[in-house]
């Protein structure tokens, strides 16, 4: 790895307790960054947490990405650690599964993939952008996405909205920053054995599915070869040993 993956860099990963997020923060805490994490399963985070330590420096804060005073913690312990460099919005909600179709889906299920799919990666980016102002440092803001932003795939327009939502909005930070040195990545993972895709297609092959540590390194290459101020990746094209 290069530079972007120095000993001692300060990563927040939300949704680190399981899946995608967990496999990253083991990656991100084996190469010596101290990684903050959340979940809203506080028990669920805890075993996280003490598998992960195993590997490295972590601290995790349980609570809704949603909520202001939790995105507010996350941030304090990237100030008592002295600095951060990679924010990476993970955390994400179907909604409702059964996936319903456009016609039936509910007020409250839109609002909720929003709010948690677009209004809670903003804010914590917007917390991430006022720390490296304050700080005078570089960082990196990565999107956690979907191929489900740009296909439509039948019964997941609510989430694939909200995905699609999340990719413009990373499009013109990377241009509102252009002058700035902040880089923003989005990563499409494609289809992984996860319990977000077991509750979504409970009938998929798990041997057909990418593991999610296979998915982690694939990121970790991507954020550490990005060229530019923003890039979109699908990680299922890459290919990492």
């Amino acid at each position: 790895m290069n530079t972007w993956f120095e000993s001692g860099h300060v990563a927040i990963v939300t949704g680190g307790s399981r899946g995608l997020g967990k496999a990253l923060a083991r990656e991100l805490a084996a190469h010596g960054l101290h990684t903050i994490i959340d979940g809203r399963d506080r028990r669920s985070l805890d075993a996280a947490s003490a598998d992960l330590r195993r590997f490295g420096n972590v601290s995790a804060i349980a609570g809704d990405v949603t909520r202001s005073e939790h995105v507010r913690a996350l941030f304090d312990e990237a100030r008592r650690l002295g600095r951060l460099d990679l924010v990476v919005n993970n955390a994400s909600t179907l909604g409702a599964v059964p996936l319903p179709p456009m016609n039936d889906i509910a007020h409250r299920t839109l609002a909720h993939l929003f709010d948690v799919n677009v209004f809670a990666p903003i804010h914590l980016m917007q917390h991430a952008l006022a720390f490296w102002r304050q700080n005078g440092g570089a960082g990196t803001l990565v999107n956690i996405t979907s191929d489900a932003a740009v296909e439509p795939y039948a019964s997941w327009g609510g989430y694939g909205a909200a995905k699609a939502a999340l990719e413009h909005v990373s499009r013109v930070l990377a241009v509102e920053l252009e002058a700035a040195r902040v880089r923003v990545l989005v990563a499409d993972p494609g289809d992984m054995n996860t319990q977000m895709h077991r509750d979504a297609i409970p009938d998929a092959d798990p041997q057909s599915l990418r593991d999610p540590a296979e998915s982690a390194r694939a990121l970790m290459h991507a954020i550490a070869t990005m060229d530019g101020p923003y890039q979109r990746v699908r990680l299922s094209d890459l290919v990492i040993a």
